[in-house]
C-alpha cells in the first residue's frame, strides 16, 4: 500500500485558508462577524482532538485519529431554558441519538455532540454525567434526558473499534466551548473525516440577513464525511472531476459511503415545524457541494432557534412564544443553503494531509490549483454565436375566430370568496350582523 512518501508528484503542504478566499461567489447574503455558527448569540463550540500513533492498525492501540465536538446552544443553561428544535433526515444510514425525541417534542435540552460511530455511547454517557452534575434534579424532580450525539464513520484513518473517545475528551470539548472563531478541518469529531476523497472534518459558516429581511443570523456547522472526488462541486464548478485524474493512483476508501451531520442555529423565532422545513434546505446546500445522499450515507440535519427559551415550568404552565410568519421564511431558507455549502467547503479548505490506520493517506484539497481552476472558469470569455442568415419574415397569423368559451370547471375557476389560491389574497367575508 502506498504511503504519503510514495506520492512525490504531490506538492508540499500549503498554507490553508477558508473557502471565501477562493474568490468565487458563495451566495448573496453577507456572513456574520466570524462566519461561523457562533455568530448566533449564545452559541458556543468546543473540540477535543485525539491524534496519536502511526502504522499498522492494532485494535485498542491505534493509530488514533478522532475526537469530539460540542455545541452548546445557549451557553450552559439549555436544560432549564430549553430551545425550539427540529430536524430532517435526507438519508438515514447514520444516527443522531436523541433525535426521535427532538422531532417528537420539538425541544433541544442538551448540548449537541459530534463524534465517530462507535463512540456515540461513551459520549452520551459522559454527557449524561456532566448534565446530572450540573442539574441534580434530572431523573427525580425533572424528567430523564437523552443527549443529542451525531456520528460519522472515521475508520479509514482511525482505530474506530478501539473507542478512544473518553469522558475526559467530552469534558474538554464542553469546558473549552466558546464564542468567536471556530477551529475547522481535522479537529474534534472531524479529526478522521473525509469528504469527496479529500481530508475534511469540521466546517462552519453563517449568514446575516439585512434589516429589511429581519436582521436574523443563520449559522451552520457540519461534520462532513461524504462522497467521492468525482462528486465535488465548488460554487457550481466541477472541481472534483478535473482533479480526479491527478489523484487516481492514491488508494481511497471503498467500503464506506461516509455521512454528514449538519447543525443549524438561528436567532429567527421559528417553531419546530419551521425548523424542520429549514433543515430540508440545509439538505439542498449539501447537494450543492456534490452529495448524492448515497445508499450507505447518512445525511442528518438538526436545527434550533434561540429566538425563544422554553422554561420547564411556569406558574400557570403556559408560555407565550414569538413565531416568524411563514411568508418571511424564504430568506432564512436561502441563508441556510448558502451557509451549508460554505461550511462544507471550509471543512475541506482548512484540513491538511493526513495519514492514519494501516498507512492510509488522505490528501488535502489542493487550494492553489483549485483557485486557479476557478479563476480560469470565471474569466473564460463567452463565445459569440456564429453569424447566420436572418430568418425569413414570419407570415401573419390567421385571424382569430372568437367563439363563446365554456364555463370554467371548479379546478380552473379563479380565486373567489369560497376558493383561495396560494400566494393570492382570499377576499374578506362581509361582517356578520348581530341578530
Amino acid at each position: 500500500m502506498k504511503t504519503p512518501q510514495d506520492h512525490t508528484s504531490l506538492p508540499r503542504p500549503e498554507q490553508r485558508y477558508r473557502a471565501r478566499e477562493l474568490g468565487v461567489p458563495l451566495g448573496r447574503f453577507r456572513p456574520g462577524k466570524w462566519n461561523a455558527i457562533t455568530d448566533v448569540e449564545g452559541v458556543l463550540v468546543g473540540h477535543s482532538t485525539i491524534i496519536r500513533g502511526a502504522g499498522p492498525l492494532r485494535r485498542g492501540k491505534g493509530p488514533v485519529r478522532t475526537g469530539v465536538t460540542a455545541i452548546l446552544p445557549n451557553e450552559q443553561n439549555v436544560f432549564e431554558q430549553r430551545l425550539i428544535g427540529g430536524g430532517f433526515v435526507l438519508n438515514g444510514a447514520g444516527e443522531v441519538s436523541g433525535m426521535t425525541q427532538l422531532i417528537e417534542w420539538g425541544l433541544v435540552e442538551t448540548p449537541i455532540f459530534l463524534t465517530n460511530t462507535l463512540s456515540v455511547g461513551q459520549v452520551s454517557d459522559a454527557a449524561v454525567q456532566w448534565m446530572v452534575d450540573q442539574f441534580p434534579g434530572i431523573g427525580g424532580e425533572h424528567d430523564v434526558l437523552i443527549p443529542l450525539v451525531g456520528e460519522c464513520d472515521d475508520s479509514w484513518l482511525n482505530d474506530v473499534a478501539g473507542r478512544h473517545v473518553l469522558a475526559d475528551n467530552v469534558l474538554e470539548a464542553l469546558h473549552t466551548a466558546s464564542s468567536g472563531p471556530v477551529a475547522e478541518g481535522s479537529v474534534g469529531g472531524g479529526t478522521g473525516m473525509i469528504c469527496c476523497d479529500f481530508k475534511a472534518g469540521i466546517g462552519t459558516s453563517s449568514r446575516k440577513l439585512p434589516p429589511a429581511l429581519g436582521s436574523y443570523t443563520v449559522g451552520v456547522l457540519v461534520m462532513s464525511n461524504f462522497g467521492h472526488m468525482r462528486d465535488l462541486r465548488i460554487a457550481g464548478f466541477p472541481v472534483g472531476p478535473v482533479l480526479e485524474e491527478r489523484y487516481r493512483e492514491i488508494p481511497k476508501r471503498e467500503t464506506s459511503a461516509g455521512s454528514i451531520i449538519a447543525v443549524l442555529a438561528t436567532d429567527a423565532p421559528l417553531n419546530s415545524h419551521q425548523l424542520g422545513r429549514v433543515s430540508k434546505r440545509v439538505a439542498l446546500g449539501i447537494g450543492r457541494a456534490g452529495s448524492i445522499a448515497a445508499h450507505g450515507s447518512g445525511e442528518i440535519i438538526l436545527a434550533f432557534s434561540t429566538g425563544n427559551e422554553i422554561p420547564r415550568t411556569t406558574s400557570k404552565m403556559i408560555y407565550h412564544m414569538k413565531v416568524l410568519l411563514d411568508q418571511r421564511l424564504n430568506p432564512v431558507y436561502e441563508a441556510a443553503i448558502e451557509a451549508t455549502e460554505e461550511a462544507i467547503l471550509n471543512s475541506l479548505c482548512m484540513a491538511r494531509d493526513m495519514d492514519g490506520a494501516n498507512g492510509n493517506f488522505v490528501p488535502a484539497l489542493p487550494l492553489a490549483q483549485t483557485k486557479e481552476l476557478l479563476e480560469r472558469w470565471r474569466l473564460k470569455p463567452r463565445e459569440k454565436p456564429a453569424a447566420s442568415k436572418p430568418p425569413p419574415p414570419a407570415t401573419a397569423p390567421p385571424a382569430a375566430v372568437h367563439e363563446p368559451a365554456d364555463p370554467p370547471t371548479v379546478a380552473e375557476a379563479p380565486p373567489s370568496a369560497v376558493r383561495g389560491a396560494e400566494g393570492m389574497a382570499v377576499p374578506l367575508q362581509p361582517p356578520r350582523r348581530d341578530e
